[in-house]
């Protein structure tokens, strides 16, 4: 399959355009409340799109709470994380023991090369978080505002500041977009990435004050006017934040900040903040949000965002009038909380509409993280064993474009912002095979740090695994998006599960199977086995694997 072919699967939209016709869905949905049937389909479109991947258990679970309890428990469901990444790299100047987290170690030495050290040890802890993520959309919303709130480890250069805005994007995913601009704003790593940390009243830094009104809260629509006298008057605002190496935090130095009455632009209202000296300085931020986020565009914006992460990438005129017009009006009438427009969106007929449902392509993260969460991959008990494993994950997925800690500019990874390529950036010549090379790795041979699918584990959950048209059936309902018709079906089970057996012998996989669940021999799992190492590796090669 050459990416041609791949990239012409996303032009199931179209396909399905006759299927939305006869289940009275329209292209041109809104945000009404869905009240169609809650089945299968539906419920893992809902699941991959909110979290890495969705399980049988995950499936199981939906079902039985039903559409707009399902929703409400992915939205409200928060979960503490309870880990911390560790010393898995040997010496440490700052005294931290291997096993030990060095979170909140000293400030690591400018010379040499421990800091370096520790980016994998990070990646590697939020890869797990990941993995092992609660039935919520915490964690896929936590890579949501990595990307909208983009920063680089190698240019902030301290793990510590990184670690702890992570933490800071968790806390804040799912509550008040306001309150997390001004914590981004105050962040330590953001003030390290962006110069605020160097913003003086001398010579104002506008580096982050650009990116506030460009990049995260009103944009560069056609609707969004803001003027270069915006930003640097932005800049203004912004003296004087500074970093405490040691407590890993901000502090206002008043000394430098600019104390001049600022004034905005017609775009903002003529808006003013009257100069403060001293500690009050710092209340000049809040003023400053209190401008900005009196913008209407801030809302369009953000949930035009929202919209191309979770939902697809296009927005047509249809779109922005029944979908991101009626969210941006919850979102604000909501004080800008995020979560009455998660839930808005999540129960509407829009994101139900057969025309959004396997549109998008995974990116890498969705990708890897699924397959270990679909297929219940287990990791090493013992710390370091476990942290090869997913370095070698992570590593690969860096290779597929996507590195986690480490998009690849402020304005995150091309994929969810680049028209008109949008998620097709994902794959290409390169990458695909890459794809293809992790599955039939992590399913036969034990790459990855010796991390395996089990598949007679995964496929003893199955509904029937004995019977071999309900097995490719359940497993298709799980692993793929788009529905493959009988003639596919029965291909995938004559020619691949049953090794080209005659169309009528399905007692030849029904008795293998029964054969080693009664007399679990070594010679009776291998037949079994190496026949549905066969199957998943050719439903994961196929293309239809890479949708969500």
């Amino acid at each position: 399959m050459d990416r041609r072919q791949f990239l012409s699967l996303p032009a199931k939209r179209q396909q399905t355009a006759v299927q939305a016709k006869t289940t009275g869905f329209r292209t041109d949905s809104g945000i009404t409340a869905y009240t169609g049937e809650f089945e299968t389909a539906q419920v893992v479109h809902l699941l991959k799109r909110t979290m890495f991947g969705s399980t049988l258990e995950d499936v199981a679970w939906a079902k039985g709470l039903g559409m707009d309890a399902a929703v409400d428990a992915l939205i409200d469901t928060i979960t503490p994380v309870t880990t911390q990444p560790v010393n898995t790299y040997g010496e440490d100047e700052t005294g931290i023991a291997p096993g030990a987290t060095w979170v909140n170690s000293a400030p690591p030495p400018e010379e040499g090369d421990l800091d370096r050290k520790r980016w994998s040890s990070y990646k590697a802890w939020w890869l797990k978080v990941m993995i092992d993520q609660s039935r919520s959309i915490q964690e896929k919303m936590v890579l949501f505002w990595h990307n909208h709130f983009a920063t680089e480890m190698d240019m902030i250069n301290d793990a510590r500041y990184v670690y702890k805005h992570n933490v800071m994007l968790r806390n804040n995913a799912t509550g008040n977009f306001k309150a997390l601009t001004k914590a981004v704003t105050l962040d330590p790593a953001m003030l390290k990435y962006l110069n605020g940390y160097l913003n003086g009243k001398e010579s104002p830094d506008e580096n982050y004050g650009r990116e506030l009104h460009e990049l995260f809260t009103v944009g560069k629509g056609p609707d969004s006017a803001y003027t270069e006298e915006d930003v640097r008057t932005t800049a203004t605002v912004l003296t004087g934040y500074r970093i405490n190496p040691v407590t890993i935090d901000y502090y206002f130095d008043s000394t430098q900040h600019v104390i001049t009455n600022k004034e905005f632009s017609s775009f903002y209202n003529s808006a003013k903040i009257t100069g403060k000296t001293g500690a009050e300085g710092a209340s000049e931020l809040d003023d400053l949000l209190n401008i900005i986020f009196a913008q209407p565009e801030v809302a369009k914006f953000i949930c035009r965002k929202l919209y191309r992460f979770f939902v697809y990438y296009l927005i047509d005129d249809a779109v922005e009038q029944n979908v991101i017009t009626p969210l941006a009006e919850i979102f604000r009438a909501n004080k800008y909380d995020l979560k009455p427009v998660l839930k808005a969106l999540f129960k509407s007929e829009h994101f139900y509409d057969p025309l959004n449902m396997s549109a998008l392509i995974k990116s890498p993260i969705e990708f890897a993280v699924g397959l270990v969460r679909e297929f219940g991959i287990e990791f090493p008990t013992d710390y370091m064993a476990e942290h090869e494993s997913l370095d070698a994950i992570r590593r690969h997925c860096a290779s597929m474009l996507q590195d986690i800690g480490d998009p690849p500019q402020v304005a995150g990874w091309e994929a969810y912002r680049l028209a008109p390529q949008f998620h097709e950036i994902w794959i290409n010549t390169d990458t695909l095979p890459k794809r293809n090379l992790m599955t039939d790795s992590i399913i036969s041979t034990g790459g990855f740090g010796g991390v395996k699918i089990d598949v007679l584990a995964f496929t003893e959950k199955l509904s029937d695994p004995s019977n071999p048209v309900t097995l490719i059936k359940d497993a298709l309902d799980l692993l793929y998006r788009i529905e493959l018709s009988d003639a596919s079906k029965a291909r995938i089970k004559n020619v691949i599960l049953l090794s080209g057996q005659s169309p009528d012998s399905d007692y030849y996989w029904t008795d293998a199977w029964n054969t080693w669940k009664s007399n679990p021999t070594a010679a009776n799992r291998n037949i079994v086995e190496s026949r549905l190492h066969t199957l998943y590796k050719y439903l994961m090669n196929l293309s239809e694997y890479q949708l969500a």
